[in-house]
This record gives C-alpha cells, sequence and structure tokens, in this order.
C-alpha cells in the first residue's frame, strides 16, 4: 500500500474520497460545532452530508460510514467513529477507524483516499502517537490504493 505524510489541508488533496474523523453520531449533528476538520468539511461542502450521516443512526466505535461529498470535488466522504462517548480517542479506536475506512475504500473501488490523523482533535490523543498507530494500522492491510494522512495545523482551519 502506496501512503504517504503530508502537511496541509485535507480539502485540498487531489484524491477520489477523504476520511472524516466524527463521533459515534449519537448526538445530532445539528447539536453539535464541528471543529477543525469536520467543521471545514461542513463550511465547504454543505449540509448534505451531514444529513445523510444522521440517517445513518449510532455509529459503533471505530466504524466507517460513506456519505456524499456535497459541494466537495470528490466521489464521498467516509466518516469514522474515531472517538468514544467521552469524546476520547484510543490506539483501538484509530486503529479500527483505519481498517474500516480502508474496507470502504476497497469495497467501492476507490484508487485514492486522505485521511485526517484520527483522533488528535477532539479526541486528545497525542499526534505522534496516533501516527504510529495509523502507520502500523496501514501496514497490516492489503490494498493498491493511495494513501495520504494529511498532517495539519488549527491556521489551515
Amino acid at each position: 500500500m502506496d501512503i504517504r505524510i503530508e502537511q496541509g489541508d485535507l480539502l485540498e488533496q487531489e484524491v477520489e474520497v477523504i476520511v472524516n474523523a466524527w463521533n459515534r453520531n449519537v448526538v445530532p449533528w445539528w447539536l453539535l460545532l464541528p471543529q477543525g476538520v469536520s467543521g471545514a468539511i461542513k463550511r465547504r461542502a454543505g449540509l448534505q452530508p451531514f444529513r445523510e450521516l444522521a440517517g445513518k443512526g449510532p455509529i459503533p466505535l471505530g466504524q466507517a460510514v460513506v456519505t456524499s461529498a456535497g459541494r466537495l470535488p470528490y466521489e464521498a466522504i467516509i466518516h469514522v467513529a474515531g472517538i468514544d462517548l467521552l469524546w476520547r480517542a484510543s490506539e483501538d479506536s484509530i486503529r479500527a477507524s483505519v481498517r474500516n475506512a480502508m474496507s470502504l475504500v476497497e469495497r467501492h473501488a476507490w484508487r485514492s483516499a486522505a485521511f485526517p490523523i484520527i483522533g488528535t482533535g477532539s479526541g486528545g490523543f497525542d499526534k505522534q502517537r496516533a501516527l504510529a498507530t495509523m502507520r502500523g494500522g496501514f501496514a497490516s492491510l492489503q490494498s493498491r490504493a493511495e494513501v495520504v494522512v494529511v498532517d495539519y495545523t488549527k491556521s489551515h482551519y
């Protein structure tokens, strides 16, 4: 699997799909004030992906679901439930999020995907540990897809 780490804006990547590090979808999206990656997606994609996401009901921790990309130029958005009900990420939730997002990439035969570093925003997980956990998760998978993990700073959003 071809994986590269880049600094920049997730929403500027030239890939087919992007991954949104979301919550478990227990709290209605319209009650949340999405921050970071989710906030940027909401501002640029519009509300349609989040309305679709709400219709999918609660997402088990570490699972992934697909929605349209709204106004964004991607084929879809994969939303992963990387944080638990206490808004915390763990190595298990990060690893499962990677595995389940990549399962959707394979199922839909997408050739490229961009991921944020899962669990480091609202999830409060250490960025270097999260990145190492993600790398380990990718290493255990077989895929022909190109994967970009985007390391961003708050100044990008």
